[in-house]
């Protein structure tokens, strides 16, 4: 099995309609996940970056939400359209400073 230079995960948890914490899945995480996942393969990046499903990340309100480890880089309401600058900012070292997620935000 490779190792992964990243993990990038992305919450896809689903709560009942109208529950007041809502969930990432209603905020369109699956596009989210896709348009990693299409951003990763149309680089050939499949061996140094790995996109994960993940479960409740527990920040509801702020989702879509995604963690990229090694790094424990949070980010909050990701958008689709995102996946590319996310991607540059793991080549290049960085972060991607408007997404960023702290419980004070």
């Amino acid at each position: 099995m490779s190792v992964y230079k990243h993990h990038v995960f992305v919450c896809l948890n689903e709560r009942p309609q109208g529950h007041p914490r809502g969930c990432c899945k209603q905020r369109d995480s699956e596009k989210l996940h896709l348009s990693l996942k299409k951003e990763i393969a149309s680089r050939q990046l499949q061996k140094d970056i790995r996109i994960n499903k993940s479960g409740c990340l527990d920040q509801c309100e702020s989702g879509p939400m995604i963690v990229i480890y090694p790094e424990a880089t949070w980010y909050a309401n990701v958008k689709p359209e995102d996946a590319k600058e996310i991607v540059d900012a793991l080549l290049e070292g960085k972060q991607v400073e408007k997404l960023k997620y702290s419980k004070e935000t």
